[in-house]
């Protein structure tokens, strides 16, 4: 969440984390943080703006 609130209302693909905060981007580990993002976005932490996107809501603070 630190990297969606450091960008406020920046639209983030998946891999844009992994490659901000320098973790690996091979298809496994894309895949879990899909799989996390979309609970995210299941939970109304996140929006998501098209497929593969996810941007912070507004009015959410960590």
């Amino acid at each position: 969440m630190t990297t969606f609130n450091e960008n406020p209302g920046k639209v983030f693909r998946v891999r844009d984390p992994h490659e901000h905060l320098g973790l690996s981007t091979d298809e496994p580990s894309i895949n879990v943080t899909r799989s996390r993002l979309g609970r995210l976005v299941r939970q109304g932490l996140l929006e998501q703006p098209g497929r593969g996107q996810a941007v912070v809501r507004v009015g959410i603070g960590a």
